[in-house]
């Protein structure tokens, strides 16, 4: 990002402002490369609803300026959790600034956030999800057999481990578990690091991959390669489920995710511990794995329902 982003928009002034802003989120507060892309997108679109509104200063921004801001994205489609996202940026920005006696910030008291629709996650059942990581059953695809087994490996680390699959193809070869190695150090979102367990059928569904894999196992390259031997692109693993979907007769909410959500489902469901399962998730707040709470307990009531004789 550069301030000719600014000077087309006539708000070059700010772009020292946003610049000194993004640093600090990512030297201080470590935010993923990511999410400064987001929130760096964010506010340019705020300043500029700013600079065409006559009377709208950012150094006293009033509580009528963000709410007409807001209104503005909605009118043009953009959804409550990107609404969400768009207001965590502004206040986070407003806030480094007010630090830096450069605004009042008071009117972020008087906004309140849009309403989320609640949405649960989908696990799969256990069944399904060892269908899932099991390499044999694309064994009619025409892709290599080094292959199967890399996304069946990727597959394990996800319900496995409960890893995100950018955790997963992070890892570097020297990362890789191997038969004396009972835990695993991943670096998740906000670059913070956690151990996780790695059970036995990881480890060998790794092995697998490693025995098959056709490229060097040198320190530093990635664990997971492509076909050309690069760095695995998500996009790949995501395909491969989309192809085995039909061919197991899943649902479409059955994706790679859906394999890191059961993981946390089926532990609470076999009486795993809510605190054990943030840390193992990697969950910054007990509210967020609080959700599979609310699985567990529909599922629970599905069941009843379906059994009971006077439900």
């Amino acid at each position: 990002m550069s301030t000719e982003d600014f000077d087309q928009s006539g708000l070059s002034d700010h772009a020292t402002d946003l610049m000194s802003w993004l640093r600090h989120l990512a030297g201080e507060r470590r935010v993923s490369p990511k999410t400064l892309e987001a929130y760096g997108r964010d506010i340019r679109q705020f300043l500029a609803f700013l600079g065409g509104h006559p009377g709208a200063d950012l150094a006293c921004l009033k509580a009528a300026d963000l709410r007409a801001f807001m209104a503005e994205r909605r009118a043009i489609g953009i959804g409550s959790r990107s609404l969400m996202r768009q207001l965590a940026a502004i206040r986070s920005f407003l806030r480094y600034l007010e630090q830096e006696g450069r605004v009042d910030a008071s009117a972020l008291a008087l906004i309140r956030g849009p309403k989320l629709s609640k949405s649960l996650p989908k696990p799969i059942s256990a069944a399904n999800a060892r269908r899932m990581i099991a390499p044999e059953v694309r064994t009619d695809s025409v892709q290599d057999t080094w292959i199967l087994a890399r996304d069946a490996a990727v597959l394990s680390l996800l319900y496995g481990c409960g890893l995100r699959i950018s955790e997963a193809l992070s890892l570097t070869m020297e990362q890789a578990p191997h038969s004396t190695q009972d835990s695993l150090r991943v670096l998740g979102k906000g670059r913070k690091t956690r151990m996780v367990p790695v059970i036995p059928a990881v480890k060998a569904a790794i092995d697998h991959y490693l025995a098959l894999c056709p490229y060097a196992r040198e320190q530093g390259t990635p664990l997971f390669r492509g076909a050309r031997g690069g760095p695995l692109n998500p996009r790949l693993i995501q395909k491969a489920v989309e192809l085995m979907r039909g061919s197991l007769g899943l649902p479409d909410s059955a994706t790679p995710h859906a394999l890191r959500h059961s993981f946390a489902t089926h532990l609470l469901a076999r009486g795993g511990d809510l605190r054990a399962i943030q840390e193992l998730l990697g969950h910054a707040s007990l509210s967020t794995t609080q959700i599979y709470t609310e699985v567990d307990q529909n599922r629970l009531l599905s069941v009843f329902n379906s059994a009971h004789p006077r439900a």
